[in-house]
């Protein structure tokens, strides 16, 4: 099923933070949102969450850090069983995922400081997979993570999901990130869209100011995210 929302817009305080946004994805899409910081991105991802679910799609999300979605006073299977709940009890196989993701062997009994920050991570992208939703949308899942242990999590997160119909949404400044892992990009400034297309022709081809200056600096092309 095609997930389509027209003119998001964000208005704080008086101020349009986010101008009017459309966009569409299709099963098992892969889309990068890319941008600066206070680009406007992360407010895309809440309004585009807000908005589908009241379509009645299931859409998950990973935060930029396990801290905002962790209690770290109650055990990682507390968590997990209140993820669950809170998706209506829906059947899922634990170990399947738990082995997909790599953290297998995490003990549910302790808390989220028990385990290492790249656990924790996968263990939040695994509470975000429970029902197998229409698209997750991740927003800078791996700033808070080393780059060696951010790029096996996200290679573990796109072998689980290939052959499935979840799209997927990073939304992201690294642009190293985006470029190994997403056929779209979105490019966001000042709280617009200005520019879109194939990851490829973006990176090439840009074409707006923000698109040049995110791809001036060829650092980027050497992160193993």
């Amino acid at each position: 099923m095609t997930l389509t929302v027209s003119g998001l817009r964000v208005v704080r305080a008086g101020r349009t933070i986010l101008h009017s946004t459309s966009l569409s994805m299709s099963p098992g899409d892969r889309m990068g949102l890319v941008g600066s910081s206070g680009s406007g991105k992360s407010t895309v991802g809440h309004a585009l969450i807000d908005d589908l679910r009241g379509q009645g799609h299931s859409v998950s999300h990973v935060p930029q850090s396990p801290d905002e979605a962790l209690d770290p006073l109650r055990s990682m299977a507390f968590h997990w069983r209140e993820a669950e709940r809170a998706l209506g009890g829906v059947d899922v196989d634990r170990a399947a995922l738990f082995s997909a993701l790599g953290i297998d062997g995490g003990d549910m009994g302790k808390r989220p400081w028990g385990w290492s920050r790249g656990m924790q991570q996968r263990f939040v992208i695994a509470m975000a997979l429970i029902g197998t939703p229409d698209l997750i949308v991740l927003d800078e899942p791996t700033s808070a993570l080393d780059p060696v242990v951010a790029a096996a999590s996200m290679d573990l997160l796109e072998r689980h999901l290939q052959g499935r119909d979840t799209a997927m949404m990073l939304i992201t400044h690294d642009l190293g990130l985006a470029a190994r892992r997403v056929s779209q990009l979105m490019v966001m400034a000042e709280g617009r869209v200005v520019e879109r297309g194939a990851t490829e022709d973006i990176l090439a081809r840009p074409q707006s100011v923000a698109a040049r200056a995110l791809t001036a600096h060829k650092s980027w092309a050497m992160v193993p995210c």
